[in-house]
């Protein structure tokens, strides 16, 4: 059902106009929540792993092209539109391939779920920026971690932003937040047969090629957060403190491009 937008303040177009991703998350009603995805590959990713679509707003051209196979895969759902510059002056930004879905919130796994059968685990501490969080997703996902664990600290992956950065990977590798952290975590993750490694440039770090760090058989993959990095008291609980070696008087990576070479030569063949 295709909407010609006419109305700035109709109540319909609150998701995508006037709501903070804080109030999409609802977390007082968390069954309520909402996200947005942005752009066609994020969206048919979304729908492939389950999410329920609840509307569309979209530029007219892309009714008939980018996000054609999305609307024969939602045929029954309302789809706002309006040409490019009244979008963004709607959302206030420009709208990536010119498309946006408003979609539920499904339910996040418990923990013991993720790690269940996993051997590879990443372990996010307090990292706060979107943008990482995406991009250690898509990382996560194409070098072979089986699912990421978030402290309450962390940005949500579902933020637009993450997911768009995420390449829509947010919803195909497995995900939830940490109720406490560190001491339960740690616990849940010893139980469930994990040794720990944290990321941290320290003097006693192992190297991340330490041929006995490589040939754990379960594994988490800790990481900090981007100013401050992991936390003394996390450092101390983990069973392996691990540096990726650094040249030219480089002291260290970003955190997202830290973790693509982390999960690279960590990941379980």
């Amino acid at each position: 059902m295709v909407i010609e937008i006419t109305d700035f303040s109709a109540p319909e177009l609150d998701v995508y106009a006037r709501l903070t991703e804080a109030q999409l998350l609802n977390r007082f009603e968390p069954a309520k929540g909402l996200f947005i995805a942005e752009s066609p590959k994020v969206i048919h990713r979304a729908l492939d792993g389950g999410c329920v679509p609840v509307s569309m707003l979209m530029e007219r051209k892309d009714i008939t092209g980018a996000a054609r196979e999305i609307l024969e895969r939602c045929p029954d759902i309302p789809v706002y539109t309006a040409d490019e510059e009244l979008l963004c002056n709607l959302t206030g930004y420009h709208l990536t391939r010119g498309v946006l879905c408003a979609m539920r919130r499904p339910r996040n796994p418990t923990v013991e779920e993720i790690c269940r059968g996993a051997q590879r685990i990443v372990v996010l501490e307090n990292i706060m920026n979107p943008t990482n969080v995406g991009a250690i997703f898509r990382s996560a996902a194409a070098l072979g971690m089986d699912g990421i664990l978030l402290t309450p600290g962390c940005s949500n992956p579902l933020y637009r932003r993450s997911a768009r950065v995420s390449m829509g990977t947010v919803f195909q590798i497995p995900w939830t937040f940490l109720p406490a952290w560190p001491e339960e975590g740690m616990q849940t993750l010893g139980r469930m047969g994990f040794k720990t490694a944290a990321l941290a440039l320290r003097e006693d770090s192992v190297s991340v090629d330490n041929p006995g760090l490589m040939a754990e058989e379960k594994l988490a993959v800790v990481l900090g957060s981007e100013g401050d990095g992991l936390t003394d008291t996390t450092i101390a609980a983990c069973d392996y403190t691990v540096k990726i070696p650094m040249y030219h008087g480089v002291d260290s990576l970003n955190v997202a491009a830290a973790s693509a070479v982390a999960f690279w030569q960590l990941r379980k063949e």
